[in-house]
């Protein structure tokens, strides 16, 4: 991006949960303005107090540059642009809010999934508070965040219709160890965030059972497949799945041990029930609350998504995993690729 860099933009990054702690510390390393905001004014205080996140993020001190802003109103205010991070069930909640403080900031987010009950994705919920001509973007890929915390090599995208506030999200947070693509294609970006939450918790009920290498492969492949039929239906684009977006995040959050939807589905295969395991984890897994909208959105489109369907069955206990394997096992032989062409 150099001889072609906008110009710096300063941030406020709304949510100081563990990924919203290493993104304000990537933008901080990458020379960008950045406050953190967070919900819990006695968490932000001993975060101010120690510079670092010993709730979320132990062990890793806050660069220089990044400033801890307990109050909301402050940090929308003095800030050019907003990266909202929080599950996907209180996106909604954290924008209402800013609404109102907000002047004409821009507004991105990195939170991956579909607003519960609805299934509309976070782009249509974002454009329906904030109005059509608020610029709004989206930050995913494959990112745990004690990696980026840490400054190991990571990639990601940020996928806009606005390819001015595209670029200016991409160079906040780009570094030499931090590299960010930049796409048009939104629905794609949103779709295989949210999706590969659901296969990872596919993927570890498959491994908490110890069903051995070849199963793992299969349910990321077909896992992918399903997808691709799902993205084809709502008109994402295939390249933008078969990137960071899509294959790169499914690839981490099937099979990273960091990865709270993979660490869910092994306790489920385990034998372990959704709230033991959720007490065990002590954050939000996504791919709970997802893989209902995901089977919503599958049949109204009508469109096959077995695993995703049998996933959400094991957790609201209509099925054990071990009979969630056998029915998947048990259906009939098929064209491995027509059903992706029909």
């Amino acid at each position: 991006m150099v001889g072609n860099e906008p110009p710096r933009t300063s941030f406020a990054v709304l949510g100081a949960g563990s990924w919203g702690t290493a993104l304000a510390m990537q933008m901080a390393r990458a020379g960008t303005p950045v406050s953190l905001w967070g919900r819990d004014a006695e968490k932000m205080a001993e975060m101010a107090r120690t510079r670092s996140n010993p709730y979320y993020l132990p062990g890793f001190r806050f660069p220089d540059g990044l400033r801890v802003e307990p109050d909301l109103a402050r940090a929308v205010h003095d800030a050019d642009a907003l990266l909202v991070v929080s599950p996907s069930h209180a996106f909604a909640d954290i924008v209402r809010r800013i609404q109102p403080l907000r002047d004409t900031q821009p507004v991105a987010w990195a939170s991956k999934g579909f607003e519960p009950g609805t299934g509309r994705f976070l782009h249509q919920v974002a454009e329906d508070i904030l109005g059509p001509k608020t610029p709004i973007a989206l930050v995913t890929g494959p990112s745990f965040a004690k990696d980026v915390a840490a400054g190991k090599p990571t990639l990601v995208t940020v996928a806009s219709s606005h390819p001015d506030f595209a670029r200016q999200v991409a160079h906040a947070l780009n570094n030499e160890r931090f590299r960010v693509y930049y796409s048009s294609d939104v629905v794609g970006a949103e779709l295989g965030g949210a999706v590969k939450n659901v296969l990872a918790l596919a993927t570890g009920i498959c491994d908490g059972m110890q069903l051995g290498d070849n199963t793992r492969a299969a349910i990321l492949t077909r896992g992918m497949a399903e997808m691709m039929r799902l993205g084809k239906a709502m008109g994402a684009r295939a390249e933008t799945l078969m990137g960071l977006s899509g294959l790169g995040d499914l690839v981490l959050t099937c099979t990273g041990d960091l990865s709270r939807n993979r660490r869910m589905g092994l306790a489920l295969g385990q034998g372990k029930s959704v709230a033991e395991a959720q007490a065990e984890i002590g954050q939000v897994v996504e791919g709970i609350g997802t893989a209902e909208e995901v089977v919503r959105l599958a049949d109204k489109y009508q469109v096959s998504m077995p695993i995703s369907r049998h996933v959400l069955k094991v957790i609201q206990g209509e099925m054990t995993p071990q009979q969630a394997v056998e029915a998947l096992m048990r259906r009939d032989p098929k064209p491995e690729f027509d059903e992706l062409d029909s």
